[in-house]
């Protein structure tokens, strides 16, 4: 024999078994979940250990005005001048002369605008040749009564020496007559000269009258302010066409319309429902939209006696107790009808906020004020109630968020998100 067939180990098929000492794949993904596992808990542990946002809700620091706790109704309305016109001319004619524009502050009488007058001071012109062509027929007249009284005279003296003569005989009855006749010519003349005179006086008046109304025409032509105001609008421009009834193309009737600003109040619709607290008297303050930080004093003056079918509401009128020169016709405002007047005090805008912003603790008022998303705790002084909201004091400004009713775990520091809640 051989010597390979007396080592049978040695040959190749004695290699070929399984080497067990090596790990199996099976094995490895087993070691791998666990792994993953592992991680999973870990990071949910630290995850835990994370401390969470609080859960908030916010409210803002409000500037308010403690009169606001007398309120018992608010309306809204507009500013207006009770006392406005449209100033127009009775004359028709071109404007030469506009002496004012919008913003013009102008007197009673004072003279705004000038129209054509050529045609009226040409008729004053016939107008007075006609008056002194009266006078001179009075002159004419009262001649003529002179020579008529001279006449009279002397036919009077003549009638008396020919009625002596007639008693002694001198002279026949028909020369008497003849004299008489003449005196009574003489006395008729007198009448009819004083008659002439009459009519020529008459002629005198009415041309002088003719010369008035030519006058007053020419004063037509002159545009002047009926009162003391402003001018609001500038309705017509040099050239235009000024005729009291303006409605050819082309023609304007007024020339400016104006206003006297001393007449401003406001005009408020008030709800018929509401109408027993707007009473004739009540004290209301007025807040403008062009002057949200002025707060003005007025009182319930008038009310219109009809209601507004299509809005149910009452026109009530608003006087301002002192005019500001800011306050212009038009604007928009808002009343509100309190139930007592207001002071100066109460009309300082102060800081307020919603009472269940404020908390007690250790002690002490204080409100959490939001930054970013932490909470900071601030010491604030509560006063008096302001219709929902509180009057404080404190390092607080208008606008900043506050954590409204926060829970004993929100403290300063504590980081939160705001809810809509």
């Amino acid at each position: 024999m051989n010597d390979a067939s007396q080592t049978p180990a040695t040959t190749p098929l004695s290699r070929l078994k399984i080497d067990r000492s090596a790990a199996s794949p099976k094995g490895k993904r087993r070691w791998g979940r666990w792994l993953v596992l592992a991680l999973g808990i870990a990071a949910l542990g630290v995850f835990a250990l994370i401390p969470r946002k609080a859960e908030v809700q916010v409210t803002s620091v409000l500037m308010t005005f403690p009169s606001q706790q007398y309120a018992e109704l608010t309306a809204s309305g507009y500013v207006v001048a009770q006392r406005r016109a449209a100033v127009a001319s009775k004359a028709t004619g071109r404007l030469l002369e506009l002496r004012v524009r919008e913003g013009s502050v102008v007197k009673a009488g004072d003279l705004i605008a000038r129209l054509d007058a050529s045609d009226v001071r040409a008729a004053i012109v016939a107008a007075q040749a006609g008056q002194r062509q009266s006078e001179a027929a009075v002159h004419q007249a009262e001649a003529s009564l002179h020579q008529a009284r001279i006449e009279q005279a002397n036919a009077a003296a003549e009638l008396r020496r020919n009625e002596a003569l007639v008693a002694r005989g001198f002279v026949s009855p028909q020369a008497l007559d003849t004299v008489r006749t003449r005196a009574d010519v003489a006395q008729a003349a007198v009448g009819s000269a004083q008659a002439a005179i009459a009519t020529a006086q008459a002629a005198v008046a009415q041309s002088a009258a003719q010369v008035g109304v030519q006058r007053v025409n020419a004063d037509y032509t002159e545009i002047r302010a009926p009162f003391d105001g402003v001018v609001l609008v500038k309705n017509a421009n040099v050239g235009d066409i000024i005729t009291p009834f303006s409605s050819a193309a082309g023609t304007q009737g007024a020339v400016v319309t104006m206003a006297d600003m001393s007449t401003l109040e406001v005009e408020a619709d008030v709800s018929e429902s509401n109408l027993a607290k707007a009473a004739i008297g009540k004290p209301v303050e007025i807040t403008l939209d062009a002057l949200p930080d002025t707060r003005f004093r007025g009182a319930v003056v008038g009310i219109v006696p009809t209601v507004d079918r299509a809005k149910a509401t009452v026109m009530t009128k608003i006087r301002f107790d002192k005019l500001d020169p800011r306050i212009l016709p038009e604007m928009s405002a808002k009343v509100t009808i309190l139930s007592q007047a207001a002071t100066d005090a109460d009309q300082k805008a102060v800081l307020a906020v919603n009472p269940r912003a404020i908390v007690e603790r250790d002690g002490r008022k204080l409100v959490l004020r939001l930054k970013d998303d932490t909470v900071e705790a601030v010491d604030v002084v509560p006063g008096r109630k302001i219709g929902d909201n509180v009057e404080i004091a404190g390092a607080l400004q208008s606008g900043e968020r506050l954590v409204l009713s926060p829970s004993d775990k929100v403290q300063a520091g504590t980081r939160v998100t705001v809810t809509a809640k």
